[in-house]
């Protein structure tokens, strides 16, 4: 299906065929029925998964216990996470401006009034995120397609894939994933300031949130025919609202470190993403380190022809702006010399996951991805915690 208007008729906010809307609380109810499992057996895996690694190095493991496994749901990006929601930017070494601040003061904020430690409201903004993400995503499924059971699909596939580690993790990508999944509702039901605010605030979350931009400015062409001029200045304000909310960050950075730019130049270091590399590129070398023996680095070249390939039946099957989202998103992670987090930047494109499920109709293939992508979570989550992949 390629739309080329905003769905209405069939919208979350309103009953098939034409019949009377059902009220808001049924709704969610409904939804949450139909994304608790999912959503818990995510917490299960990763939880299992961290079990199962502990389990493992005191079973078999030598040397020096691995930073990640002591870290455990804030391993790698996490530490620097919980670091600043407990001590802000004061707390974490000048790389650490690389991290985005809504997540961290969130959970500093939250961790006040409730009297909990930073890390546990960390913990909880990450598990309602990704809650209402899921719920939002069989929302858009349903307002897109009309196809309850592609909805039904495309949350189960987003909660056990391998990358889902990260709705799970004390990371941002949970958050950002649940505000793009708002902006799109609103831009397909043109509530234009909404979606200006949930976009706003994912250019806070991750450097990622800028990419929302893109769709916006499409959804904002499509009105534009049609639209008063009140209507045109609101989507307007959409388009422009995720850039306003990154360089509201680095508006602030520029005033603490004289450099506007410092969080992308940290970036920039071989030990990160490294410098600018086309993707064409990137794919190249992710191909020669698994033929030469580099397997860390190289299983990310069958995750990245995957993403291609869904990208495409996003493109295909889904009004334009997903595809944008899901194209411009994949390009940025492969743009990087260092595609280490290929699989999570990915995910944050939620569209490429509705593309997959588009692909599952058949109900055994679909019963063997799920099984196959929930063991290979348990396997990557599992490397993650021991060190040895970098999610």
């Amino acid at each position: 299906m390629t739309g080329t208007a905003p769905v209405r008729a069939r919208s979350a906010e309103e009953a098939p065929e034409g019949g009377p809307a059902r009220p808001a609380g049924s709704r969610l109810i409904a939804d949450l029925r139909l994304v608790t499992v999912p959503w818990l057996l995510t917490r299960v895996l990763g939880l299992g998964s961290l079990a199962l690694s502990r389990r493992l190095f005191d079973e078999v493991g030598s040397g020096v216990r691995p930073a990640a496994l002591a870290q455990g749901l804030f391993a790698f990006d996490g530490a620097f996470y919980r670091d600043i929601a407990a001590g802000g930017y004061d707390a974490v070494p000048h790389a650490g401006l690389r991290f985005f601040p809504l997540y961290p003061l969130l959970g500093r904020g939250l961790s006040w009034p409730f009297g909990a430690a930073p890390d546990t409201a960390l913990l909880a903004i990450t598990a309602a995120s990704s809650l209402v993400f899921l719920v939002l995503l069989a929302r858009l499924v349903r307002l897109e397609t009309g196809d309850d059971d592609l909805a039904r699909r495309s949350v189960w596939l987003a909660c056990v894939v391998p990358p889902a580690l990260v709705l799970v993790l004390g990371y941002s990508e949970a958050l950002l994933m649940a505000l793009a999944a708002a902006s799109f509702l609103g831009w397909r039901t043109r509530r234009w300031e909404g979606a200006a605010a949930a976009g706003y605030l994912a250019g806070l979350a991750r450097p990622l949130g800028v990419l929302l931009a893109v769709p916006a400015a499409v959804e904002a062409a499509r009105a534009w025919p049609t639209s008063t001029a009140r209507d045109r200045a609101r989507a307007l304000l959409a388009a422009v609202a995720p850039v306003a909310g990154l360089f509201t960050y680095l508006a602030w950075v520029g005033r603490r470190t004289g450099d506007l730019l410092d969080p992308l130049h940290i970036q920039e270091d071989p030990s990160l993403r490294g410098g600018f590399s086309d993707p064409f590129s990137a794919l190249w070398r992710t191909g020669r380190a698994l033929t030469g023996g580099d397997v860390g680095t190289g299983l990310h070249l069958p995750w990245a022809l995957l993403f291609v390939v869904l990208v495409v039946v996003v493109a295909r099957r889904l009004p334009a702006s997903y595809g944008a989202y899901a194209a411009v998103g994949l390009v940025v992670a492969l743009s990087g010399h260092n595609v280490d987090s290929l699989e999570r930047y990915a995910l944050t494109a939620f569209p490429i996951v509705v593309g997959g499920a588009m692909l599952l109709r058949r109900p055994a293939a679909e019963r063997a991805v799920l099984a196959l992508a929930g063991a290979g979570f348990v396997g990557y989550a599992t490397l993650t915690f021991l060190g040895a992949f970098v999610p």
